[in-house]
């Protein structure tokens, strides 16, 4: 094969590691209230500011060992792994959807549902500010999508079909919600978890937000179960249903419309 393609795709890797890079800042410091862009990148318990080597995504953690070149103190793997993950998310994403408009947007997508699942997985909440600018930006890329594939019409139909998702994300879950709490007498699930079924409703549609709930459903019974069977979580413990959800979407997202047919050929044939 000739070598071009191998190329893009390290490109495409080393955009989505550096964007990775950012990622990680986002999660630490926007539950924490600190400021996104003051002061640089620096360690956590000796506060040293982060040098240029320090700084290359998963190669500077490899470099330093995996601990702080002044304190020494160790560097958690998590942030070289985010890094790398979200460079496999934007290479998978360039390799469904090429070169086009639906690659930029859905670069910004994952990396939308990568800070959400992680935050909530540490914090048990789901940031507003988050959620809602990802609705506001979804309905933008699916209105400027209508707008360049088709004008003003096919713009106004991918905005009401987007809004339409939206609204049955949101009332999917809070029927859930009002079910669950109903049933075992506490709140089923944040109130954050419906905001986020909107926002991945605009972004990829009602069926596929009809997917990603069933798939956040099924694969969070899976775990809760087996963390419970093994000691790690009590019953009646508050356990994160963001991840399940972004694990649900970027499903759908790459493989959505094989299930969706899979579904309805068995079905109906």
């Amino acid at each position: 094969m000739p070598i071009a393609p191998y190329l893009v795709n390290l490109i495409v890797f080393v955009l989505g590691a550096c964007i990775g890079s950012f990622l990680n800042v986002v999660i630490y410091r926007l539950p924490a209230k600190i400021s996104l862009i003051h002061p640089p990148s620096r360690c956590p318990h000796c506060l040293h500011p982060l040098g240029v080597t320090e700084n290359v995504p998963v190669l500077g953690w490899l470099w330093l060992g995996g601990k702080c070149r002044w304190c020494k103190t160790p560097i958690s793997f998590r942030y070289p792994l985010i890094e790398a993950f979200t460079g496999l998310l934007f290479v998978l994403v360039f390799l469904q959807f090429g070169i086009s408009w639906q690659t930029l947007g859905y670069f910004i997508f994952v990396s939308w549902l990568i800070v959400l699942a992680l935050i909530d997985f540490d914090t048990l909440t789901l940031p507003n500010v988050l959620t809602q600018t990802g609705l506001v930006v979804g309905l933008c890329f699916q209105t400027a999508l209508g707008l360049m594939n088709g004008g003003v019409a096919e713009a106004s139909l991918s905005l009401f079909v987007a809004i339409l998702s939206a609204v049955v994300g949101i009332w999917l879950f809070d029927a859930i919600l009002i079910i669950g709490t109903f049933a075992f007498g506490k709140p089923a699930m944040g109130g954050g978890d419906p905001k986020l079924v909107a926002m991945i409703g605009v972004w990829l549609g009602w069926q596929n937000v009809l997917i990603t709930g069933f798939l956040a459903c099924l694969v969070g019974a899976l775990v809760g179960i087996s963390a419970i069977a093994l000691g790690s979580l009590k019953k009646g413990q508050p356990m994160p249903f963001g991840p399940f959800l972004v694990v649900g979407a970027m499903i759908a997202l790459f493989y959505g419309d094989t299930l969706l047919s899979a579904y309805l050929n068995y079905m109906f044939y």
